[in-house]
């Protein structure tokens, strides 16, 4: 057991009351410790290299140097997890996103009133400590993921001999750490995968969008926010949409997305929603995948495929950023695979096929 009871949290952010409340809210949690504070990305430097905390919560939009410099530069010198805490404009959510792409740990939504943050914003610091112990995973997640943004080519893998042409439903799941590591399955899946690809990622709702946009950029597949009403296809990667319960029904031609605000819960889109959802249409030709990220969305639906024939990858220690929902999924007996993410692609592929075409 990893003691955190001695966690060094940097703050920085240009406003002085933001830093004040955040303090506060920090350090209501006895295990941690706020150890200096930062009024601008040159200033988070510098007292990152001074300090060495365990932990920077971190601002994007800040005087003389913005956040997202910052964090390219802190990354370079120390592998210190970065929990990005900004406003989210039209903007600033693409930028954010730009953020966790290039190895922010995590992100919250500042709002109006900080105090609502408090719970969130401690969870994450722990998560985010207990990570940084694991220099395994640090040089995995903090490792060059050659993310492109200029369109790859999205030509199939050839295939020698015919294969049946229905197709599989791969449910994928994933959470804190998920927008980068994400890059270690996705565009290893070929153009002409034997299966349509669900996506659901724990991320703010305004974030989804160029979430499947920038994933597109560098998938084989097709990769779009699901929409609904939409027609399922083979070859694509559909994305929950921020807000929305990613599910599926039947239409005349085949299945059609369906996007539903019940049941409620915590998240929206929900893993488990997702992959029940899945799972009622592809019957045994369901594959759920649940990789890093807290709490156990996801746990409960990967049993249910398993028990239903379909099959289930979790991802492993190794490389997850946090052990938290792949690790409930195995100790309910829910996995049939436990690998590390760059090896999760390959096993898709092998239990799917490709199609002909």
């Amino acid at each position: 057991m990893i003691d955190i009871s001695q966690t060094n949290v940097l703050i920085a952010d240009d406003s002085p009351l933001t830093r004040k409340v955040l303090k506060i809210l920090i350090e209501s949690d006895k295990k941690l410790r706020v150890i200096g504070v930062a009024r601008d990305g040159i200033d988070a430097i510098e007292k990152t290299n001074e300090l060495n905390p365990d932990v920077i919560i971190m601002d994007i939009k800040m005087p003389n140097m913005d956040g997202l410099t910052a964090l390219q530069y802190i990354l370079e010198e120390k592998n210190i997890p970065v929990i990005v805490v900004s406003s989210l404009g039209e903007r600033s959510s693409v930028i954010a996103y730009e953020a966790l792409e290039l190895g922010a740990f995590d992100y919250i939504e500042k709002l109006d009133d900080l105090y609502y943050l408090k719970d969130e914003l401690i969870k994450k610091i722990h998560a985010a400590y207990i990570f940084s112990q694991s220099e395994k995973a640090k040089k995995e997640f903090f490792s060059e993921k050659k993310i492109s943004y200029d369109h790859v080519d999205k030509k199939a893998i050839e295939i020698e001999t015919p294969i049946k042409m229905d197709y599989y439903g791969v449910a994928i799941g994933i959470s804190t750490g998920g927008p980068r590591t994400i890059y270690d399955v996705l565009p290893k899946l070929p153009a002409n995968l034997n299966a349509a690809v669900f996506l659901v990622q724990h991320i703010p709702e305004k974030f989804t969008r160029t979430y499947a946009e920038r994933l597109d950029n560098s998938c084989g597949l097709k990769v779009v926010e699901a929409d609904d009403d939409m027609d399922v296809k083979p070859g694509y990667v559909y994305v929950g949409k921020g807000g929305y319960h990613l599910k599926l029904r039947k239409g005349l031609n085949g299945l059609k997305i369906l996007l539903s605000k019940t049941p409620p819960h915590i998240f929206m889109p929900s893993v488990d929603i997702m992959m029940e959802s899945v799972l009622e249409h592809f019957g045994n030709k369901t594959v759920g995948v649940l990789m890093t990220g807290m709490g156990n969305d996801g746990a409960n639906a990967m049993v249910k495929i398993k028990e239903k024939n379909g099959y289930t990858i979790a991802e492993s220690e190794e490389t997850a950023v946090v052990f938290g929902m792949p690790a409930e999924a195995i100790k309910l007996g829910g996995a049939d695979k436990v690998l590390p993410s760059y090896d999760i692609a390959k096993e898709i592929i092998k239990k799917v096929g490709l199609r002909n075409g």
